[in-house]
């Protein structure tokens, strides 16, 4: 291991990137986290078959901040849909405490295609628009809860808030476009809590983790990448006025997706 000056300031750089990326091009910090944690833990000398569970575990407890502050912020106005964040709770919670047990057992191959594919999604998010064509009907309670399990699975295995899965579900139901963000920063608030709680305890009583993980979760770069991304963010936002993001953000889905397959190949 590096020494513990050179740690702390890898995270806290590694927040100053994903803060300042996340605010100018609106994109979640999950996607990015993930690869580049994966990436520096290879470098640092964690063990390969921890490598991929300790960066899903980590990006997750890294959102919880930032999400609650978004959350609450759009909750002053009035632009959360609490009915829908509550009707979705449940299967998120159930799924996203499950997701920690998942990634301890299954093969790593599994976990980083999975990743892989994910990023693929994004991408093609960013490069092509795609939305939904048209509006359905809000499902009833069985059906929101199937949905919760849906994003709260999915995210909890990729290490993402799980924007990029409930925000095509807001559409579809017609729900206005402001609601519709808040509200999928409130459902990323509760995918993130359940999957950090589901990672540190699948990941409580494994063996050979480095030295101050928890569970899962390694704090070094939960805290250094916290502290300095929720300054750095409202820099990103402010000159994303200020510059072309749309083909920035096209840019930097292919760099994603770069840092994706070069971690899948390293691992």
């Amino acid at each position: 291991m590096p020494g513990e000056a050179l740690t702390w300031l890898t995270y806290a750089g590694l927040g100053v990137f994903v803060g300042f990326f996340s605010g100018l091009l609106g994109i979640g910090g999950g996607a990015m986290t993930v690869p580049i944690l994966g990436l520096v833990f290879l470098a640092f000398g964690f063990p390969t078959e921890h490598v991929m569970p300790l960066a899903l575990g980590t990006s997750l407890a890294v959102i919880i901040p930032a999400s609650a502050s978004s959350a609450r912020e759009h909750r002053r106005h009035d632009a959360v849909r609490a009915d829908l964040v509550r009707a979705v709770a449940p299967g998120i919670a159930l799924a996203g405490l499950a997701a920690g047990a998942i990634a301890r057992v299954t093969p790593v191959a599994f976990l980083k295609y999975f990743f892989l594919a994910f990023v693929f999604y994004v991408t093609a998010q960013i490069f092509f628009g795609l939305k939904p064509s048209r509006e359905r009907p809000l499902p009833g309670r069985a059906g929101l809860a199937g949905i919760g399990v849906l994003i709260g699975g999915v995210s909890g295995l990729v290490g993402v808030g799980g924007a990029m899965i409930s925000l095509p579900f807001m559409t579809w139901w017609g729900v206005p476009f402001r609601s519709a963000i808040g509200t999928s920063a409130a459902i990323s608030l509760v995918v993130a809590v359940a999957g950090t709680l589901g990672y540190v305890a699948a990941g409580i009583t494994v063996p050979s983790l480095p030295e101050w993980t928890v569970g899962y979760v390694y704090l070094p770069a939960l805290l250094g990448i916290s502290v300095t991304s929720v300054f750095v963010a409202p820099w990103g936002a402010r000159l994303a006025h200020r510059l072309p993001v749309g083909i920035l953000k096209k840019a930097f889905a292919l760099f994603l997706l770069a840092l994706a397959v070069k971690l899948i190949a390293s691992l």
